[in-house]
């Protein structure tokens, strides 16, 4: 299936020597699926494969662009529709629905050479809503566009579209339901505290290229019930999202409420600026004690320029993957 696997040793990817020289080829693409309560006693042999299979997809679709001397932008837009367009996840098709019963969607996307970021929220026709995050970045002067305006702009720029039913799926209104029946018993009212296994299946994407480039990638359904326009911190820059080539690419997942108070994926890049730290050190830090003393849940994928990464996580468990500079592999899903 993948015979080209075999010359992946012959690319040449623009990170230092001391990344070089390491017993494991540097990282080149890493990505996640979501964080949250994800047990294994709770996974079936047949959905586990089913998750590990779409995770492993997602990676090589990246990495054939970066196989092709493609940037580290156009590895993680690669890389997100798959998963988009996979059911399992909480993005695209199979995410969450709103307490009315729709799907509205997030995405960003964020070039670390330049500083330049596009994101698109509360969308609702939009089939990849990455691509319109790309589209915001790239064709226009602004940065969000938000509903009906970033849908009329997909549109102008020829992106696919779909019926607001195409996302949905009888697993997904099945939590709705026993979110609501809960709800319902319980108070009546919104729940202010929801619980991790609500939102998860956030995906996200960072990339280093081989001009030594950074770049990150987030795409979400958000919250199961989430009702009054709420959006969440995946299409927030610096909340869900960033990247700078001077320090990290940055894709979060989890309660989004938590991650956009801390600013948690400008944070980590920050710590490393500023206080000289390694990129597992400030992704430790910024997930196990600011985020986890605050009382948020979730974790995040963090790649720097040599093409280490940290992919912490408070959570019983993250769909998340890896792939080298020489296209070996690593997907992973529990915390054990």
């Amino acid at each position: 299936m993948f015979r080209s696997v075999l010359c992946f040793t012959l690319l040449t990817f623009a990170v230092p020597s001391s990344a070089q020289s390491s017993d494991s080829p540097p990282v080149v693409l890493a990505i996640h699926g979501g964080a949250g309560t994800i047990e294994r006693g709770n996974m079936t042999p047949e959905r586990e494969a089913e998750y590990r299979a779409a995770l492993e997809a997602a990676l090589r679709a990246g990495f054939a662009v970066l196989q092709e001397g493609g940037s580290a932008v156009d590895a993680v837009a690669a890389a997100i529709p798959p998963m988009e367009d996979a059911p399992l996840f909480n993005a695209g098709k199979g995410a969450v629905f709103t307490s009315e019963a729709s799907v509205e969607l997030d995405a960003s996307i964020m070039d670390g050479a330049t500083l330049n970021a596009g994101a698109v929220a509360g969308v609702t026709t939009i089939k990849n809503p990455i691509l319109a995050a790309r589209l915001v970045m790239e064709q226009s002067p602004h940065v969000m566009l938000t509903g009906s305006g970033a849908e009329a702009f997909a549109r102008q720029h020829g992106l696919e579209e779909v019926e607001n039913t195409y996302f949905h799926t009888d697993r997904r209104r099945e939590t709705l339901r026993r979110v609501q029946e809960r709800e319902r018993s319980e108070s009546g009212f919104l729940q202010t505290d929801p619980e991790a296994w609500q939102m998860t299946g956030t995906v996200g994407a960072v990339a280093l290229d081989q001009n030594g480039h950074l770049a990150a990638a987030t795409s979400t359904g958000g919250m199961t019930n989430k009702r009054f326009g709420r959006v969440g911190d995946s299409p927030i820059i610096a909340a869900g999202t960033y990247a700078d080539d001077r320090t990290c690419a940055v894709s979060a997942t989890g309660h989004g409420e938590y991650f956009i108070r801390l600013a948690i994926a400008h944070d980590i890049s920050a710590r490393m600026m500023y206080l000289g730290e390694s990129v597992e050190a400030a992704a430790h830090t910024v997930i196990h004690d600011k985020l986890t003393d605050l009382g948020g849940t979730g974790g995040v994928i963090a790649l720097d320029a040599e093409g280490n990464v940290a992919m912490p996580f408070n959570t019983s468990g993250m769909y998340r993957g890896t792939i080298d500079a020489e296209g070996n592999v690593t997907v992973d899903i529990y915390r054990d």
